[in-house]
């Protein structure tokens, strides 16, 4: 089989396609051919050497994939060959609250990852993915999609008719679009490209805000809201955007902080003056994985990709993530 390995910190340049042999399923493992898999930010991260997890020997990187289950090891339970199947980002996070020993068991940083046409499972670190779902469209899911099913559903779930705050238009930023569109939140979206906002109000932003030409985008959200705030904000750019997000916000509303793509200090006193709960969260569990897949079927929501890769232009993929120039997921496709 092939697969790709990239050196943490050498940049895309270190990203290397690799011969090496197709594994076998021990006890209570699932070996999957791949379809198709999907980039984050985070992975971006890992590439620069900015983001925690990944030996100096290079790992195999990314963390979102789906495909088909081609062998199962002894005692397998839960799938059967042919089977069609996604990975948890966590592998060991099964559900309930998360344990530091779940932080090193994430793909693509932590452990091996699935640019590869072939991967190991442990049977417990799969979904199952529904009919309805194509691999590429399940392929987007298991970190950009799971972290904004957690932002407005794994704390204080946001309610129909409360309003909702996105910021740009990548992937954990689209799915809550989404997500809280289903769910009759009103939306406010941002983003630098009219363009893109255009797109964001067709998916179903009730507003949107040009930060580039609205530099103050925090007042423009408090009019938005008749000087009342939002109930939440899905914060992706971290310290230089979490002041605005934090003076966007309404009494008694939260922050729900996810990337840290900035970076700059933050006065405090608004959080405690405001009764802003900013909560950081890591992605999500198996457990949520399959409360947002149902979501995801219930509500016929599909996921937005905005440009397809084949396997051997992995390199592609990385550079188009660079370039900014996304609207929602960057997908690779797999086939063996």
């Amino acid at each position: 089989m092939r697969r790709y390995m990239i050196t943490p910190g050498g940049g895309i340049d270190s990203l290397t396609l690799i011969d090496c042999p197709t594994p076998e399923p021990g006890p209570g493992q699932v070996l999957v051919a791949l379809k198709a898999v999907s980039l984050n930010y985070r992975d971006l991260l890992i590439a620069d050497g900015l983001y925690p997890g990944g030996g100096a020997s290079g790992i195999v990187p990314l963390s979102d994939g789906a495909g088909e289950v081609v062998a199962i090891g002894e005692g397998c339970r839960r799938f059967n060959v042919g089977d069609r199947v996604a990975g948890i980002f966590m592998q060991s996070w099964a559900g309930g609250e998360i344990a530091d020993a779940d932080l090193a068991s994430a793909l693509g940083g932590s452990i091996d990852g699935v640019l590869s046409e072939y991967r190991l499972f442990d049977e417990r670190g799969l979904v199952s993915v529904p009919d309805a779902l194509s691999f590429e469209d399940a392929a987007t899911l298991p970190c950009a999609a799971v972290t904004a099913w957690n932002a407005l559903f794994g704390m204080k779930p946001i309610m129909a008719g409360q309003t909702v705050l996105t910021l740009g238009t990548g992937g954990v930023s689209i799915f809550a679009l989404q997500f809280a569109h289903a769910a009759g939140a009103r939306v406010i979206a941002t983003s630098s490209s009219d363009e893109k906002l255009a797109r964001a109000r067709a998916l179903g932003a009730a507003e949107t805000i040009n930060y580039r030409t609205t530099e103050d985008w925090a007042s423009e959200v408090r009019r938005l809201t008749d000087g009342r705030g939002v109930d939440m904000v899905v914060e992706v750019g971290g310290p230089g955007t979490l002041g605005r997000s934090i003076a966007a916000t309404a009494r008694g509303g939260s922050v729900q902080m996810i990337g840290v793509l900035s970076f700059a200090q933050i006065d405090p006193l608004p959080i405690l003056t405001g009764g802003v709960v900013v909560r950081g969260l890591m992605v999500g569990s198996g457990e949520m994985f399959e409360g947002m897949k149902r979501a995801i079927v219930t509500n016929k929501i599909k996921p937005v990709i905005d440009r397809r890769f084949t396997f051997d232009d992995a390199v592609g993929a990385y550079e188009h993530l660079r370039s900014a120039a996304h609207f929602g997921k960057v997908v690779i496709g797999v086939a063996q």
